[in-house]
């Protein structure tokens, strides 16, 4: 069954510039559910002593969506504490049905809604407040499972292209910009906010002072030496006395104009649409791809945790190849024979099951076929049993064991395999 439209939305219609109206508000929602109005605003009034503005709008857009949704399909719910279970479900069948940006909302959308949803309950209880549910009315199976696609960066041959394109502009500010997002991944507000004397110089170079911004934390990126003489000779044609480190025609930076310039540059690159935000995940690419560590990353990039940083190594195909070559022969040595043995000419059948015999070591009920070059996370666990026993034909195997932990420095193994093939029994070596 599908649930009914609101009743109410605002009536003033959006022009040129002006924000999307909305679609619930405050006072409509206080005139039939008083309580639960009271209780959402005062929830927001604490987040807004410890959140950034933006933050805790994002949170009464959410907020007013739910509350807007009871006063419209459940008047009778005038407080927190009446929610039950089934108004979650319904609220629940009913977001897909509204519009977000572009179509239906987004399930990363909806996910944040019930998940805002979710902690303002748990906070409202945990706080003490008399309007709160009685019980757990979200669980974590109620918020869709998250897509975690990759960041998109510029390839290096396509990321060549865009700086050789920016080196040609005529327009020395646009070379900057672009230079200044590829050099050192800044996101684009905290480019745009840099304050005029962002520029320090420490143990014998320039770095860039990046201030508090999205995750609380300032942080200094070293300055490429290049990136210093293109500030400097902006500098230079300055007139304005704007606290910002670098201008547009007199004007502070906005995103906007830099979406603007970079899709200028990247069209005459040849390279089709980039973001900005692809330079970032660029430049963290290329450093992993090169050996940079990841706690370097996190530190120039900003991250609070290595979590952040860490989906970069997932897009680090270089890496991922180079890993992959190192381990290679191991797993080529699966799936072939011991060097000195043919199956070519007259009984090559019979070569062949020799080959794989020769590989073998007969365990308590089975037989072990790891190559004797490869590593055995259990080291000699069988070769030291006690039921244990050989013989001279196991010899070949036997040495390649004790070379092998030899090489590795694995004494206790050499030990072991060299007492095997000392041993004066004559059924045994």
């Amino acid at each position: 069954m599908t649930t009914p439209a609101p009743v109410f939305t605002a009536t003033e219609s959006p022009g040129p510039g002006r924000p999307r109206p909305r679609e619930f508000d405050w006072p409509q929602i206080t005139a039939t559910a008083p309580v639960l109005a009271a209780t959402m605003r005062r929830y927001l009034e604490q987040l807004s002593l410890s959140l950034r503005p933006a933050s805790v709008q994002r949170t009464d857009t959410m907020l007013r969506g739910f509350a807007g949704y009871l006063a419209a399909n459940h008047p009778d719910v005038t407080a927190l504490v009446d929610v039950e279970r089934r108004h979650i479900e319904g609220f629940k069948r009913y977001l897909p049905t509204r519009a977000g940006k572009g179509g239906a909302l987004s399930p990363q959308t909806i996910r944040m809604t019930l998940g805002t949803l979710r902690c303002c309950f748990e906070r409202v209880s945990e706080w003490g407040y008399p309007d709160a549910p009685t019980r757990v009315l979200i669980f974590n199976g109620d918020l869709p499972t998250p897509d975690a696609p990759l960041p998109k960066f510029l390839s290096d041959v396509d990321a060549g292209k865009l700086m050789r394109a920016a080196a040609a502009d005529v327009d020395m500010t646009r070379r900057l910009i672009i230079e200044m997002l590829a050099r050192t991944g800044l996101r684009v507000g905290e480019l745009c906010a840099l304050p005029a004397d962002a520029v320090v110089r420490m143990s014998q170079r320039h770095w860039l002072r990046v201030p508090v911004g999205k995750l609380h934390n300032d942080r200094y990126v070293p300055l490429h030496p290049q990136l210093v003489e293109l500030l400097d000779a902006h500098q230079a044609d300055r007139t304005d006395d704007l606290d910002r480190l670098i201008v547009w025609k007199g004007r502070p930076l906005n995103r906007h104009q830099i979406t603007r310039i970079l899709k200028r540059v990247a069209k005459t690159a040849g390279i089709g649409h980039v973001h900005p935000h692809q330079l970032r995940h660029t430049l963290a690419t290329q450093a992993i791809n090169r050996g940079m560590s990841l706690e370097a990353v996190a530190a120039m990039l900003g991250h609070k945790t290595l979590r952040m940083t860490l989906v970069y190594a997932r897009v680090a195909d270089q890496t991922v190849a180079d890993a992959y070559d190192r381990v290679s022969d191991q797993v080529d040595a699966i799936y072939t024979k011991p060097a000195g043995l043919t199956t070519t000419g007259t009984g090559s059948v019979a070569m062949a099951q020799l080959a794989v015999e020769y590989e073998q070591r007969m365990l308590g009920n089975g037989w072990c076929n790891r190559p004797s070059q490869l590593d055995c996370q259990f080291e000699s666990i069988c070769e030291s049993c006690a039921y244990y026993s050989t013989n001279t034909s196991f010899e070949p195997v036997l040495r390649a064991q004790r070379d092998h932990a030899a090489q590795h420095g694995q004494h206790q193994r050499v030990d072991l395999f060299q007492m095997l093939l000392d041993r004066d029994r004559p059924d045994t070596l």
